[in-house]
C-alpha cells in the first residue's frame, strides 16, 4: 500500500468517466505489481505485439468496467 490514496469512491458520473477509471485501475494495478519503471519499460515490447496479452489487459480493463457499472448503476432501470 502507498500513501497516494487517490481512489475516493467508484461513483462516477458518466458511463465514460466509469470506462476511463477503469482504465486507470487497470494501469495502477500493473503498477503495483511491477513498481520497478525500467522492468515495465524493458517488457513492453514482448507485450505491446502479443495478441493474447492485449487481449488480457482488455479483459482485465472490462471487469473492473463492470464493477464501477455495478456501483454506479448505469444499465439499471
Amino acid at each position: 500500500m502507498t500513501d497516494d490514496l487517490w481512489l475516493a469512491s467508484l461513483q462516477t458520473d458518466t458511463p465514460q468517466e466509469g470506462f476511463e477509471l477503469a482504465i486507470t485501475l487497470s494501469r495502477r494495478g500493473v503498477k503495483y505489481t511491477q513498481p520497478d519503471v525500467e522492468v515495465l519499460k524493458r517488457l513492453r515490447p514482448d507485450y505491446a505485439e502479443s495478441a493474447d496479452s492485449l487481449t488480457a489487459a482488455s479483459q482485465v480493463i472490462a471487469i473492473n468496467f463492470q464493477t464501477i457499472a455495478a456501483a454506479n448503476n448505469y444499465w439499471r432501470s
